[in-house]
Formats: C-alpha cells, sequence, structure tokens
C-alpha cells in the first residue's frame, strides 16, 4: 500500500505539471488575439477574415476536447496530455512561420486540435489527483496556469518590436511546449483512479450516448453544454478581441498590454477565490456570484473609463469572466464517475468550444459591419444570462 507522502509527492508532482501545461495553453489560447493587430497587417488580413482565424482556432478545440477526454478514459489521462501537449507546441512553432492566411488557419486549427485534447485531461489529472474535499481547489490551481499564459504572451509581445515581432509569441510558446514534454514522460504519474479502474476492469468502453445521457446524467448533461457554450463565447470573444477593442479606443498598444495583464491577473484570482469557495461546499452560491459578476464586468468593460479605470475594469473582467470559467470546469467532473470521466468532462468542454466558435466570429461580422466595440460587448450579456440560468441547476446536482 502507498503511504501518505508517496500520494502527497505524486498529488505535488501532478498538479506542479498540470500548472505548467495550463500556462502554455493559456499563452498558446491568447496568442493570437495579442498578435492580431501585427499579424494581421504583417499578412494583410481584414478585422472580418481575423474573426475566421480566431474561430478556426477555436473550432479545432471541439473534436480535440471530445477525442481527447473518450481516448483518455481508454488509454490514460498522462499519454493522451503528451500527445496534445506534442500536437500544440509543433503547430504554434508552425504559426510562427506561416506567409498567408491559409497556413496560418491551418496552424490554428491543428494547435486548437491539441489544447483541446490537453483540457479535459488536466481537469481529470488535477481532480484525480487529491482527495474530493481539495478537488475543487486543485483545479482552480490547474487552472490559474491558464491566465498566468496570457500574462507571458503579453509580456512577450511588449517585449518584441517590429510588425514581425508577433512572431516570437508564438516561437515561445511552441519551444516551451516540447521542452515540457520531457518533465511531465518523467515526473508525471497516471492518474490512479484510472490506473484502479484498468485494473478492476471498469474503465468505461459503453457508448457515449449512454455515458452522457444514461443513469439520470441527462439534465445534467443538457445543462454543463448550454452554460459551457454560452460562457466559453463570451470567454474566447474577450480572449481574441480584447486587445483590439483597447487599441480601437485609442489606447497604445503597451497600455492595452497593462490591461490585458490586469485581465489575466484578475483571472487567476478569481480562479484560486472560486476553488476555494466552492471546496466549501457553496456551488449555487459560487454560480450566482460569477455569473452577476460577469456581466457587471461587461458593463464596465463597455464604459469609455480612462486608462486606470480601464485597468480595474480589465481585473475585474479577468476575475469574473476567466475566472469563473473555472467554476464550470470545476463542477462538471462531479457528476461523472472517475471510469467515464474523461468523455464527461471532454464533451462539456467540446460544447464549450463551439461557443468559443461562435464568440469570435459574430463578433468579428459585428465589428466589419460597422458596430462599436462597447455594443459588442453588450450583445453578449443576454448569453451570459441564459448560461447562468442552466449553471444554477448544477449547484443542486447530484454529485458522483
Amino acid at each position: 500500500m502507498t503511504n501518505s507522502g508517496d500520494g502527497r509527492n505524486h498529488a505535488l508532482a501532478t498538479l506542479a505539471l498540470c500548472f505548467l501545461v495550463a500556462m502554455l495553453e493559456g499563452h498558446n489560447l491568447q496568442s493570437t488575439g495579442i498578435a492580431a493587430s501585427r499579424m494581421g497587417a504583417s499578412l494583410h488580413i481584414s478585422k472580418s477574415a481575423l474573426g475566421e482565424v480566431f474561430s478556426i482556432g477555436s473550432l479545432g478545440l471541439l473534436p480535440g476536447a471530445m477525442l481527447g477526454g473518450r481516448f483518455a478514459d481508454r488509454w490514460g489521462r498522462k499519454k493522451v496530455l503528451l500527445m496534445a501537449t506534442l500536437l500544440f507546441g509543433l503547430f504554434s512553432l508552425l504559426t510562427a512561420r506561416v506567409e498567408n492566411t491559409a497556413m496560418l488557419m491551418l496552424a490554428r486549427f491543428m494547435t486548437g486540435a491539441g489544447l483541446g485534447a490537453a483540457l479535459p485531461n488536466l481537469i481529470a489529472l488535477a481532480t484525480e489527483a487529491v482527495e474530493p474535499g481539495h478537488r475543487s481547489r486543485a483545479v482552480a490551481f490547474m487552472y490559474a496556469g491558464v491566465p498566468l499564459g496570457g500574462v507571458m504572451a503579453a509580456l512577450t509581445s511588449n517585449a518584441v518590436t517590429g510588425a514581425e515581432g508577433w512572431r516570437s509569441i508564438f516561437l515561445v510558446g511552441g519551444a516551451v511546449s516540447l521542452v515540457l514534454l520531457l518533465p511531465i514522460a518523467l515526473f508525471m504519474p497516471e492518474s490512479r483512479a484510472y490506473l484502479r479502474d484498468r485494473g478492476e476492469h471498469r474503465v468505461s468502453s459503453a457508448p457515449i450516448m449512454q455515458v452522457l445521457f444514461g443513469e439520470g446524467r441527462a439534465n445534467i448533461t443538457i445543462a454543463l453544454w448550454v452554460s459551457y457554450f454560452f460562457t466559453l463565447a463570451v470567454v474566447y470573444l474577450l480572449l481574441n478581441w480584447l486587445p483590439s477593442l483597447l487599441e480601437e479606443r485609442g489606447l497604445a498598444r503597451p497600455q492595452a498590454g497593462v490591461v490585458q495583464i490586469m485581465f489575466n491577473i484578475g483571472a487567476a484570482v478569481g480562479s484560486l477565490a472560486f476553488g476555494w469557495l466552492l471546496d466549501q461546499g457553496a456551488r449555487r452560491l459560487s454560480v450566482i456570484l460569477m455569473y452577476a459578476g460577469v456581466v457587471a464586468s461587461l458593463l464596465a468593460l463597455a464604459v469609455p473609463w480612462s486608462f486606470d479605470g480601464l485597468r480595474v475594469a480589465g481585473f475585474a473582467g479577468g476575475l469574473f469572466v476567466v475566472g469563473g470559467q473555472l467554476v464550470l470546469y470545476a463542477l462538471a467532473p462531479m457528476f461523472y464517475a472517475s471510469a467515464m470521466r474523461g468523455t464527461g468532462v471532454g464533451s462539456a468542454v467540446a460544447a464549450g468550444r463551439l461557443g468559443a466558435v461562435a464568440g469570435p466570429l459574430v463578433a468579428g461580422v459585428i465589428l466589419s459591419a460597422g458596430w462599436s466595440g462597447d455594443m459588442v460587448l453588450f450583445a453578449a450579456i443576454p448569453g451570459i444570462v441564459v448560461a447562468g440560468s442552466a449553471a444554477i441547476t448544477l449547484g443542486t446536482g447530484r454529485r458522483c
């Protein structure tokens, strides 16, 4: 029997490596938005076409999340995470070398596929590394790496100059991703829950529909899908378009970068705060606070503040819009047993990725039609109301 010290060491190794992969996930997810203005000028891409570039990257997240979660239930979390990290690392490097829109869209789609496959495995690994009473905080710690990766991307952007400096952002993300493969292979243990289920021949081979809708899970699965879809539509709208919207208001690129950094710092703080609150048993309260805060943050970002005001609004936006997204990532694993957790969480993440496609694409169309960035933010509020209504039902749902 493994002693408690070994178990603690395994948990720490898992969480530390998951945090680092999550940082790279955040770096890659936000790189396109941060690089957008210079990348568009360099490759002669219009705003409407940039919306398509953002959305094709998000579209790649969809099959990645679904297949990554399903394969993890059969092959193991660690093995699939390694393959996913290799995939998004290689195609991030390719992004830095593209010379036309077609190459860029292919590179971002494949990067998205790798990122999509990584996230459900990060959630499952973090969830299964600790005792049930600490699971939300474990997922929160892991997920805090995502916005901090966005900070890394913004700092890289501010450090490089010139029309082609945007390529360095993708070079950094891709190179570090590949370097991280060796520590994952050597030091990350496989999920003990997965190994236990495999040893007891309980690894799920049930059809996907049975996993998602059988044994009374239909209402939970649908509520998760709806809340993920509309929430991630707004999250990715901001991740991709916020730097451009800020520059549209007259902020210099370094100032827009500062607001983006505040946004990501707020996201990290929000992730940890909501993770703690969830582990206190306050699921319903967490959901209500999160969605009320998202609406307030969207309204605040739409107001023409001074630079100082925008920094505060950016922090609040990250705190609730991205940090509050942690609530959904922490909730989903609660409703699926470990043998089917990858599939269940992967399907919810995949539904969110559909929203991630729709949000930036709709924003690009609206902006190309001559609407202001403020109107885009106002237009996102009804979707948040729908997402919040669905998520509130999860606050009292039966957990595994």
